[in-house]
């Protein structure tokens, strides 16, 4: 007797469809797998006979040949448990075959029958949303997950029992509802502000046309100077996320496993934070099968390298790619993927050593070769990529101990909506979404520039010995500048204020 239900498996941040199918025969009892079962597939045969077991159902004695079609493509993971144990009953008997046709099915099995939650369940839910005559029986953890998909019936279990009840049509069971309004309401209050901030209003000022350009931003300044501060408050003034952003970044987090049991998406803009002790395999992502690192756990929000100097050269260097293309691909022998990976790079570090170099209030202690040997750390093509680089010299008393609360971060959120909404507008209808990420190609027009600012810049450029990715750079802050102020036309006020974000060029690093 065969019998046919319907899986689901991942592939990067998509899925696919996979026919599980059963096939109980004559012989000596046995239990097979084929269709390229990865280790905790092969291993599922002991889950599913101890969960039909215990369950409270008979099961059989015979030789049983499990199917992962297409066969081709390795299959991995827990989530073949419950399709495989209802494939199983259905082709013992205990279920009809047609009411098999209408779900596609997903969930661990433990050894009592319970169903136990599993990775990847959004992208499996969008696949199977394009599916109008499909709806989708998960764990009961993963429901709300899958439930943001517009239109899908989703179904959140228990047991197996319950499973087996529901396609007998024994019991009834009340598809999934989420409030995504809600989701998003709570998602934009955040526990720190802009106001917490005493003093730094250059940097400040920095910040706020980093985030309303998606540019690049590096901070360089002496310990307790307050750049890990400024840093975790980026995002409370960043853009709200669209709903397809959300999605997207809420896909790469179900297939990493880090949505989080009960919930359903990553509504906020990440911030991640990586130490410096990271390998390049998690920070771009990597292993046998391929999973996210952190620049794809940063997709549209802010990727945090403080003390960038202590991260390993080779660690560095492997984030050019994602910087220029807003993606990385991972290739093994097996298999090649590709991840979204469109972030804010926030990168924070000291002038030297021992912190102090250029502070008035204390001496620097080291050495001319020490502070060349630190700086060099960060190389100059990943300087070349930073947009702004900006000073963050040392908090005064006077500051510090003053009553006066500084602009809050609604109030700079405001401003730097209105630049997006222009940015917006500008680039509709084609693959850019802010001024960092426009090309070269597209800059003669939306960056055109009159004969003052053009003498500028050509002054800049020779004093400070930019590169060209250097001078292009210039073009897209001050662009985001003009947006900053309204302005149609880029004026030499623009790329005075530009030029003064890159002059760490020339001042840290040779």
């Amino acid at each position: 007797m065969i019998a046919k239900t319907l899986a689901a498996a991942v592939l990067g941040i998509d899925a696919y469809l996979v026919d599980v199918e059963v096939d109980i025969a004559f012989g000596l009892p046995a239990f097979a797998t084929v269709g390229l079962p990865e280790g905790a597939v092969r291993e599922s045969k002991e889950r599913v006979k101890s969960a039909i077991k215990n369950g409270g159902y008979q099961y059989p004695q015979r030789h049983i040949t499990v199917n992962l079609a297409p066969a081709d493509v390795k299959k991995e993971g827990a989530a073949f448990d419950l399709p495989i144990a209802i494939g199983i009953l259905a082709a013992n008997g205990e279920i009809p075959f047609d009411a098999l046709t209408r779900y596609v099915v997903l969930g661990e099995l433990s050894l009592t029958g319970d169903v136990k939650s599993v990775r990847g369940v959004l992208p499996i839910a969008v696949a199977v949303g394009k599916r109008k005559d499909l709806a989708l029986i998960v764990p009961e953890e993963n429901a709300a997950e899958a439930a943001v998909v517009e239109g899908l019936p989703v179904y959140g279990v228990r047991t197996l029992r319950e499973v087996v009840d529901f396609l007998n049509g024994d019991t009834e069971l009340d598809p999934v509802q989420v409030d995504r309004e809600r989701i998003f309401a709570e998602s934009s209050r955040y526990d720190v502000d802009f106001s917490d901030v005493k003093g730094q209003e250059h940097a400040k000022r920095a910040l706020e046309v980093a985030a309303a350009g998606g540019h690049n931003i590096l901070l360089i300044g002496p310990p307790g100077s307050g750049k890990t501060m400024l840093s975790k408050r980026i995002p409370t003034v960043l853009p709200s996320m669209s709903f397809n952003e959300a999605l997207e970044t809420s896909k790469i987090y179900s297939v990493s496993g880090l949505l989080g049991k009960y919930h359903s998406l990553v509504a906020r803009r990440p911030f991640r934070s990586p130490h410096h002790t990271i390998s390049d395999a998690g920070l771009i992502g990597g292993g046998g099968v391929p999973r996210p690192g952190e620049v794809s756990l940063s997709h549209n929000g802010v990727l945090f390298l403080d003390e960038l100097p202590e991260f390993k050269k080779g660690v560095l260097e492997v984030m050019r790619q994602p910087l220029e293309d807003g993606q990385v691909t991972i290739s093994r022998a097996a298999i090649s993927l590709t991840y979204p990976a469109r972030f804010m790079l926030v990168a924070a570090m000291n002038p030297c050593p021992c912190g102090f170099l250029g502070d008035s209030q204390h001496t620097c202690t080291c050495s001319a070769v020490n502070i060349q040997r630190y700086q060099s750390r960060v190389s100059g093509p990943l300087l070349d990529r930073m947009d702004i680089q900006i000073e963050v010299p040392a908090i005064r008393y006077r500051e510090l101990s003053s009553d006066e609360t500084g602009e809050n971060s609604a109030a700079i959120r405001a401003r730097v909506e209105a630049a997006r909404h222009v940015q917006r507008a500008r680039y509709d209808g084609s693959q850019i979404h802010c001024n960092a990420q426009l090309a070269p190609g597209s800059m003669r027009e939306v960056c055109a520039v009159g004969d003052e600012s053009r003498r500028l810049l050509e002054s800049a450029v020779d004093r400070l010995g930019m590169s060209a990715r250097g001078y292009h750079r210039i073009l897209k802050v001050a662009r985001t500048i003009a947006d900053l102020e309204g302005s149609s036309r880029i004026e030499s006020a623009h790329i005075s204020e530009a030029i003064q974000y890159r002059t760490l060029d020339r001042t840290f690093v040779s």
